[in-house]
């Protein structure tokens, strides 16, 4: 679904909960943020968040795992901790058993690894296989992240590369080389944990993850929250191998073509950048990475870090003021 039809569908639903009616919520439907977070105490706020999608690569345990690592990306973005989990899970009658239990066991296998306990789920029978996780975790809410945080001069750090959407869709054409592939599996099954943890560390307070409204929709949910505009330098934006040659072989999602006409109108292109880079910055992303906004100060320091812990955290622009609130100039 698009995100101008999911916008129109959520709208009426933020009337029955008006905010403030509840102040124990402190991130809720009207936030539109990566997950819902409930207040505990002053210190400990509850962040619950829930996510599925249908295969996006042929290897059923990849598959699950990519499900989870997406998944718990969402408890991440929001500066908290995963601690418990449940599978959302859809299969065909005809699915091999086997082959669900890569799916689940890939999905399970990548929950310990962020030490996240997997604590039971719900399955029903679907036309395609379909699987995600619903995930509780925790945050101090005194430092969690949300989108509204966004300083002019801050700068914007970005962790994953670029351009697993088109490198699956190439896969489904028959068109990827298995190098190409396992380097998209690779970075998509990459937790964001060790990201988030450092981002924290170094106070920060925006950030969100990258993943099916692509880089320039999730860089304008930052702008737009915070009223700020955006100016990303495309000399710095990285792409995983394989991506710029599915791009140029056709292979974008259908998404592609959604956040383009949603987002495009609040998005400038200087002249030079290509047709070919503008479809790419709206392809939509699996599992991406996190995209935080990063004091000035701090930047050098935090994107060292980073990288120190074998994570190739790129800057790839910075919060303008003297361009327009709620805007992005590509350059």
């Amino acid at each position: 679904m698009g995100p101008d039809a999911l916008g129109q569908i959520l709208r009426p639903l933020a009337a029955l909960f008006p905010e403030g009616s509840r102040p124990e919520i402190l991130v809720g439907l009207d936030a539109g943020d990566d997950a819902a977070v409930y207040s505990l105490d002053d210190s400990r706020a509850l962040v619950f968040t829930a996510d599925f999608f249908t295969p996006v690569v042929d290897d059923p345990y990849d598959f699950g795992a990519i499900a989870a690592a997406n998944a718990l990306s969402d408890v991440w973005a929001m500066g908290g901790e995963p601690a418990i989990a449940l599978n959302i899970a859809g299969f065909p009658s005809t699915l091999p058993p086997e082959v669900i239990g890569l799916i689940l066991r890939g999905g399970a296998e990548k929950a310990q690894e962020a030490g996240c306990v997997l604590v039971g789920g719900h399955t029903i029978c679907s036309q395609e296989p379909t699987y995600g996780l619903a995930v509780i975790g925790f945050v101090d809410p005194r430092r969690m992240f949300v989108k509204t945080s966004v300083r002019a001069g801050d700068c914007l750090v970005l962790s994953k590369p670029l351009g697993v959407g088109v490198i699956t869709t190439a896969l489904k054409r028959g068109v990827a080389t298995a190098e190409v592939i396992a380097g998209a599996v690779g970075s998509m099954k990459k937790l964001n944990r060790t990201t988030s943890r450092i981002l924290a560390a170094h106070g920060v307070t925006a950030c969100t993850d990258v993943t099916g409204f692509s880089i320039l929709g999730h860089s304008l949910e930052l702008a737009r929250k915070s009223r700020i505009g955006v100016r990303l330098r495309m000399s710095q934006v990285p792409f995983i191998d394989g991506a710029l040659a599915a791009g140029e072989a056709g292979a974008f999602p259908g998404g592609t073509k959604n956040n383009r006409a949603a987002y495009a109108a609040s998005v400038s292109f200087s002249p030079e950048i290509s047709e070919l880079t503008r479809k790419l910055l709206f392809s939509p992303e699996t599992s991406g990475g996190l995209l935080a906004a990063v004091s000035g100060v701090e930047t050098e320091r935090c994107v060292a870090e980073i990288r120190d812990a074998g994570i190739s955290a790129v800057v790839i622009g910075e919060a303008d003021a003297a361009l327009p609130g709620g805007t992005i100039t590509v350059e």
